[in-house]
């Protein structure tokens, strides 16, 4: 299984300077905490696409880019770029050249985004929500296909057979989809053969192993092989679960309340939150052992390749969020792995005769 980290990259207010964090210092801070994924072993590192002013991430490519010139071996993607309100022909080019920088570690996670200010910044109608995505994705795959395309729709002009540089150094750029909730983009990246990221930020996450099985029997059926799988969810590490739990919860209550007041939900309790860290809850928040215990509690659901952890949901005491990154790298990460490979090789193991 591939671990890591993802980032909407808020810049909120942080209680120990008495002041929101700037732009500059979260940016500062952020690519401290890339480098570190780097060095503690994480295979993956995400930065969110947003255009509010909350958050400092607009321009994914550009922030990972910088990345790439501090890290050595990490994978570098957007999670999400949000595909209906962008050009594909420029997603594909600057991530093309993030992966020619970072010596082929980029990948593009496209979604239709949880918020919804890009649509009118850049001009497009939330009427044409899911026309937009179904396609702009087909460009984009296209793109990665062919040096040369030939392409017409309804939302973008046509091209008529003309080239689109520079091509990445691997082939294909991987693209993953990422999926909130919704059958019909479950069945979507099936039916296209793409990995698919499912985001799991609140309820039982039993009530997603649908969304795995749509994914993997649409790919089935379109004679794929079967697709990689990714759970994104929100969490914390500290060293003792107690800490963790003190040091999240005012930071997510006040994202999740923020984001409640839009959506007409109630404020969070910590009594909802202690169950949202629980073992059958969506969080990841605790000690190393408790996340251990939880990401091998939901394998036994989805049976997924990749678990993503949003550290920063809220702004949290920067040392505190280094030494969460430490602890994901240096404790949970080797230990899932190796009892994923014990369990791996006790399945292979021939039954016993005695």
């Amino acid at each position: 299984m591939e671990f890591g980290i993802y980032s909407f990259v808020e810049a909120t207010f942080d209680p120990a300077l008495g002041r929101p964090v700037s732009p500059e210092e979260r940016l500062r801070r952020l690519l401290e905490e890339i480098e570190l994924a780097d060095q503690v072993g994480l295979d993956v590192f995400g930065i969110g696409e947003h255009h509010r002013p909350e958050y400092v991430s607009s321009a994914p490519a550009v922030i990972l880019a910088a990345a790439a010139a501090r890290t050595r071996r990490i994978r570098l993607t957007s999670a999400v770029t949000v595909l209906s309100s962008d050009d594909p022909v420029r997603v594909f080019q600057d991530f093309a050249t993030l992966d020619l920088l970072s010596g082929g570690r980029a990948e593009i996670m496209v979604g239709r985004g949880s918020f919804i200010e890009s649509f009118p910044l850049f001009g497009y109608d939330l009427a044409d929500y899911d026309e937009l995505f179904e396609e702009k994705l087909d460009l984009l795959l296209r793109l990665r296909e062919s040096e040369r395309v030939t392409w017409s729709g309804k939302h973008r002009p046509a091209i008529d057979g003309l080239g689109v540089y520079p091509r990445p150094v691997q082939n294909p750029l991987p693209v993953w989809v990422a999926v909130g909730g919704t059958p019909q983009s479950a069945v979507r990246a099936g039916l296209l053969g793409l990995p698919m990221a499912l985001a799991i930020i609140g309820g039982l996450p039993e009530r997603f192993k649908p969304f795995a099985e749509l994914h993997r029997r649409a790919a089935r059926e379109a004679g794929h092989p079967q697709p990689r799988l990714s759970i994104n969810s929100h969490g914390f590490i500290a060293d003792s679960s107690r800490e963790a739990a003190d040091l999240a919860f005012p930071a997510f209550k006040l994202t999740m309340d923020r984001i409640g007041r839009e959506r007409g939900w109630g404020p969070m309790t910590r009594e909802q939150f202690e169950f949202s860290r629980s073992l059958r809850g969506a969080d990841f928040v605790g000690s190393p052992e408790e996340i251990v215990e939880k990401i091998l509690f939901q394998h036994e659901i989805f049976g997924h390749d990749r678990f993503l952890l949003q550290m920063t949901v809220g702004t949290l005491p920067h040392d505190k969020v280094l030494r969460s990154i430490e602890l994901f790298g240096t404790k949970v990460a080797p230990a899932v792995r190796k009892a994923l490979g014990a369990s791996s090789l006790s399945s292979r193991r021939p039954p016993s005769t005695t």
